[in-house]
Order: structure tokens, then sequence, then C-alpha cells
């Protein structure tokens, strides 16, 4: 036989789309060519596969080597192919039998010696290869996140000569167990943190609704710390979901991730560019927002951050979602984070005590760098304040505060309600869901037209404090929200604006 087709995946984001791996072997002059729009990690991949093929003691062809990745209109990059493509060359030169090969799906790269070697962005692939009902073959270091897939039948090999005894059904490769997703969470504790109770209930309320919370106060008042403490509250994720939060993570590192089950914590440094942010490159890859997917993305020092940077956060703190458009492809990555912002009330961060040397200029030049629109976006404005003095002198005294299994209890709850109602958390609640979850009645109108008034609220502002009391009363197990959790959501509305000067 001439003609051998094999199965593998090409990497395109979080998608992974089939790539047929057709080689013919002809007469002429030896040559051998790589059609279908290959990059040039794939070029370079004749070299790999003709040094494995002779050092695993098989027969290198010396014919007319043509090997076609079809769709041809699809980039293929990366060394992904290098498997798949030896195979082909070893049943189309009938050293290989062919009459299984389509129950199988190849990925790997290989060592001049026919070593298989680990490739990044396995796990879309095997999640594809599942869906097809087909079993994997991979190199033993990707079996692990390749395993996570419960349906997929995935065998490792170490050596080309395994993969070649095993479709000669001479010694079958094992197949690996599946990978365990039960291992414990150890997140900080909220009752670790000294005090501050208007900023751990108003995280609370962020962890109910999914709402974003900026927190504003003097340098060493504990923001870093009690944001870290904010996925611990998060309700667990579900397999599905934990699937997808490390498919994104596999497309950027090739380890995996320690606990899968673990929500994402991602914070950047204030000097990281736009393109860190949401992604880039010239085969797109996902930025810090997408790898925060169903996590926190931590801002500290949120002024700092170039005014470019946060303005691209707009439009998925609204869409939950990033569109990337380059040349070379138009990729779509999930950017469902909870955004945490932290920052000093002024430059020198000590605004309304003796030590604080900053002009009303300087306050409102430091506070312009925030844009009206990305501070309308952020649901929760917070003010930590100062430890006093005898909390920090005797913290054992007041380290009497709820435990993170508590308060995850109370969320879990919260959200329950959320998604027997509405289908979706308080967050992601459109217009027309707003307006049935939370009816005003003529007092409640009353007392937020006043509120629009007196704080000039947007239409945007507007709703999502209709949000914030939605979980303030789903918090408390309220059908509707009343006067008083609108007023608690408007004094995280405005708190903000008391620190100017």
């Amino acid at each position: 036989m001439s003609l051998a087709v094999i199965n593998t995946r090409a990497k395109l984001g979080l998608d992974a789309p089939q790539v047929s791996v057709e080689v013919h072997l002809s007469n002429g002059l030896p040559a051998f060519n790589i059609v279908g729009l290959p990059e040039a990690a794939v070029k370079e991949s004749k070299d790999r596969v003709r040094s494995a093929i002779i050092n695993s003691h098989f027969e290198f062809p010396n014919r007319r080597i043509t090997v076609n990745l079809a769709p041809a209109e699809l980039p293929k990059g990366g060394s992904r192919f290098d498997l798949p493509i030896a195979i082909g060359i070893l049943a189309a030169s009938d050293q290989l039998p062919t009459d299984q090969l389509s129950n199988y799906e190849f990925i790997g790269e290989l060592a001049l010696s026919g070593e298989l070697r680990g490739v990044e962005a396995v796990l879309p692939g095997a999640m594809a290869c599942a869906q097809e009902g087909r079993q994997l073959i991979i190199s033993q270091h990707n079996a692990t996140e390749a395993a996570l897939v419960e349906s997929l039948k995935v065998l490792p090999a170490k050596h080309l000569l395994e993969v070649s005894a095993h479709l000669y059904q001479a010694k079958l490769l094992p197949p690996w167990p599946p990978t365990s997703v039960s291992a414990p969470i150890d997140y900080p504790q909220f009752k670790e943190v000294i005090g501050q109770q208007q900023a751990k209930r108003a995280l609370e309320i962020a962890a109910t609704g999914g709402h974003h919370i900026l927190m504003f106060g003097p340098p060493g008042t504990g923001k870093s710390m009690l944001a870290s403490r904010l996925a611990g509250i998060l309700p667990p994720m579900d397999n599905g979901e934990a699937l997808q939060v490390t498919s994104i993570h596999s497309l950027v590192n090739r380890d995996l991730r320690p606990n899968i089950l673990q929500r994402p914590f991602r914070s950047p440094h204030h000097s990281a560019s736009a393109a860190a942010m949401v992604g880039g490159g010239s085969s797109p890859q996902p930025g810090e927002i997408s790898l925060a997917h169903r996590g926190v993305l931590f801002l500290d020092e949120f002024p700092e951050f170039q005014r470019s940077v946060l303005e691209v956060l707009r439009e998925p703190m609204e869409s939950g979602e990033i569109h990337i458009s380059r040349v070379a492809a138009q990729l779509t990555y999930p950017a469902q984070f909870q955004l945490v912002a932290a920052m000093n009330p002024c430059p020198c961060g000590y605004l309304g005590s003796a030590r604080c040397q900053c002009s009303a200029e300087q306050i409102n030049r430091y506070h312009s760098k925030i844009s009206g629109p990305i501070l309308d976006r952020i649901d929760l404005h917070v003010r930590v304040n100062p430890i006093e003095n005898h909390q920090l002198l005797q913290p054992q005294s007041h380290q009497t505060g709820e435990n993170n299994q508590t308060i995850l209890q109370r969320v879990c709850c919260a959200r329950t309600l959320q998604l027997k109602r509405q289908g979706v958390i308080n967050g992601r609640l459109d217009n027309r869901q707003l307006m049935e979850v939370c009816p005003l009645n003529q007092q409640q109108q009353d007392f937020m037209d006043r509120a629009i008034n007196s704080f000039k609220l947007s239409t945007r502002s507007f709703h999502r404090l209709l949000k914030v009391a939605r979980s303030i009363a789903d918090l408390s197990g309220l059908e509707t929200p009343d006067i008083p959790q609108y007023q608690e959501a408007l004094s995280y509305r405005s708190s903000f604006k008391a620190c100017d000067p």
C-alpha cells in the first residue's frame, strides 16, 4: 500500500480541529514534502521523523514522499504532528498494519532516537477525540492531562517502537487510569484577617452574585490579604468547568495545574501590557483575563496600570469573553473572571491624615487614571480602614471570625436560589431578567429616583445596583429586595466618591 491516512488534532485556541495526515509514496527521485499550510516547526519535523524511523530500526522509504495535512486552509503549527507523520510513512510503506488505524488518533513529538515527547495543549484534543469515540495514543508526559477526560481511552507510549508493537498487537499499550481530581484544596482562611468586617461582608456579596469589587484604603490595611481569600468562598467548580479552565492553562503551560478544581487566582504586575492582559501574539494565546476564567483577577495598585491596559477590560467585564483578531487566526477565549482591584486613596496613600502632603490636583490626577466607564462596571466600592490598635496588639482575642466553610455555605445556598430562579448568577443577569427578579414598588421607585439624582448614577450603575441588592437579598433568603437591601447596595456605589478631595 502506498497511501495511508492518520487521524490527529491541530491546536486552534480552545478548539482542536481534526487533521487527516495523508501520506503517499510514489516513484521518482527521493524527496520528502509536507503540504497543507505547515508552519516552520511542522516543516522541521521531516528531519526528526527521518531520524526517529531509522533509529527505531525501520526502513525509511527511498521514494518520493508527500505528506498532506488536511484541511489545507487550516494553519498547522508545533511538533504535535511528528508521531502521526511517522506512523503514516510506516503504514504507507507496509511496515505497519493499516486495518486498525481509523480507531486511533496520534499526537506527539519525536526525538531523533524515536522517543516520544510531550506537547502543549493536549486536553482540547483529548476532549475532541473522546467525542469521536476514538482512542488516543500520546506520550507518557501528556497522559495524566489527557486522562482527565473520563470517557477517553488514553494509550501512552515512551517510544515509536511501543506504538508499532501495539498496532501489530504484539504488545498492547496499557490504558492510563483516569486522573483523580478529588484532592483537597487549601485556600487561605478569612478568619486570619483581623477586623475589616465591612470588607469581608462586601467580598461575601461579591462571591454570591459574581460581582466585581474595588477596595481602597491606606497601605498595609489588608487589601491584598482580603483579595487572596475571595477564591476560597466561591462555590466549587464542577468537572466541566474544571476541564475548561485546565484547557485554557494547557495552551500556555505544558505542566498540569496542581489541582484542577482550584479556582484560578491571577495577579499580574501593574507593568503588564494590554496584550499580556487580554491575550495576543501572531498565533493568539490567552491572556491574564482568560487564565483567570472562573476565578479571580486581582489588580493591585489599580491606578498604576497603564490606562490603555485598563480600558481593554471593558468588553470582557460585560460579555465574559474576549475576541482576538490576528492575520493568522480569529479566536474567542472565555473570560468570566471576577475583578478585584485595590488602590490607595491618594498618591501617598494617607489621605485624611497628617502624613498626607498630596494636593487636590495630585489626588484628582491620581483618580482620573481610572476612567468612569471602568468604575461604572465595578459593582462594589469598599473602603478598607486601618486596623485599630487594640485589634493589632491583641490579635488572638479578635480572631473569632467565620471560617471559609461557614461563609461558603451561605454563598452556595444563595447561588442555588439564583440558578433555580433565573438560570444564571446575578452578575450575569440581562436587563429583562433583572426587571423580573427586582420589581420596584412605588416606595422603592421613589427611593431609587432620589438615589439616581443624588449620586448621578448612569443606567449601567443603576442596573448594577439592582444586581447587588438582589445578591444581598439572596444571602438573607428574601423573596425580593427591599429598601434596606437597596440602601446597603447604594453604600457600596457611593463610598469611593467619599475619598475625593
